[in-house]
């Protein structure tokens, strides 16, 4: 399919810059794939809206301070040459992937003037990273380690920045620590918020579970399989990311008794909705003989219009950038123009776009 299919017109202003002061005060635009009518409700109408024996499925990774700002520092080429590189230049750094205690894949700005051999130094130089390796797109991998003799970790969070999409056009902030995690965030490891999360507080789960809804957790870790932009013309030659994630045995047996019983399965955000299908495909490929499979495995799949969900009945999303993965997703479970009609009334409506905005419930 053309990528030009996913486009739409946002005003600027209405892409949020910053979160409500209650996380459960969103607006939440309702797609009822049954009588295929559209409401206008609050996200706090959510539990009353439930059937009452739906699974909802939400991911508990927790976002960490994975953008490092730091300089380089003065070194000979690695080949043994003359040729040095200067000891000062900004460099803007965003882990995308752990590999070890020291190491990280990360995309580096500018990536140009950062090469094998080259050090880059953090705070007042008690963290430190080498790069050792190009790697495709544009990422590097970096060998950290601490002057202080902390643990790498531990130097990240104390240095790092939370590091929020590009389209929120402000430095991150300390209120941003708390409120760019959802209440189910335990996980570290993610490089962006599962932001569909971000509306839940305490008082909505209990009133949710009040209703004997069952909720249930895993993880994926959110990279950049995610959020890296389409770059091709069509969907199908776009190669996604990869991501991981893991389904403890509990979720899958909870989801595994749902499906049986023809309970629907309520998937809080599209990371949510990539890990499930992607443990349907895997259970299929390995013949495990069931819908999906516990444990830890990669995601990359990439679900476009035509796909089979296996797994997921509805979704409850936040809006998506035009012409990306995440949108593409969303008309896989909704149908395309249905999805791009919503969007055009969610634009009329003064709607509230992106991380920090509003949601959409596909049921």
């Amino acid at each position: 399919m053309e990528l030009s299919e996913f486009d739409y017109v946002l005003p600027a202003q209405q892409i949020a810059q910053y979160p409500l002061t209650s996380r459960d005060a969103s607006r939440m635009l309702v797609l009822d794939n049954v009588s295929g009518a559209d409401e206008d409700r609050l996200f706090a109408d959510l539990p009353g809206l439930l059937c009452g024996d739906e699974l909802i499925v939400v991911n508990n990774a927790r976002v960490i301070p994975a953008r490092l700002l730091g300089r380089r520092v003065k070194a000979t080429a690695v080949d043994g040459s003359a040729r040095a590189w200067p000891a000062d230049g900004e460099i803007e750094i965003l882990l995308s992937r752990q590999l070890n205690d020291v190491t990280w894949e990360a995309l580096v700005r500018p990536g140009k003037r950062i090469h094998v051999g080259q050090r880059v130094q953090f705070g007042e130089g008690e963290l430190e990273a080498e790069v050792i390796a190009h790697g495709n797109q544009g990422q590097r991998t970096l060998r950290f380690s601490s002057g202080r003799g902390f643990s790498v970790n531990d130097e990240i969070n104390r240095l790092g920045h939370i590091p929020l999409p590009p389209y929120i056009n402000r430095a991150d902030e300390p209120s941003d620590h708390e409120r760019y995690q959802t209440i189910f965030a335990s996980q570290p490891g993610a490089i962006a918020a599962p932001t569909a999360g971000l509306h839940f507080t305490p008082g909505i789960v209990e009133k949710i579970r009040e209703r004997g809804i069952e909720i249930c957790e895993l993880t994926l870790h959110v990279g950049l399989g995610t959020f890296q932009p389409i770059r091709t013309g069509t969907l199908e030659a776009h190669a996604m990311h990869s991501e991981a994630y893991e389904i403890p045995a509990k979720t899958a047996e909870q989801i595994l008794g749902a499906k049986s019983a023809g309970r629907r399965v309520l998937a809080v955000g599209t990371t949510t909705v990539r890990t499930l299908e992607a443990a349907a495909v895997r259970a299929t490929e390995t013949k495990a003989g069931q819908l999906l499979v516990a444990g830890k495995a990669e995601a990359r799949l990439f679900i476009t219009p035509g796909f089979r969900f296996r797994v997921v009945d509805g979704l409850l999303t936040n809006f998506h950038l035009p012409r990306s993965t995440l949108l593409a997703m969303v008309c896989a479970l909704a149908g395309r123009e249905r999805i791009l009609a919503a969007y055009r009334h969610a634009v009329e409506a003064g709607y509230r776009f992106y991380s920090y905005g509003d949601c959409m419930l596909i049921r």
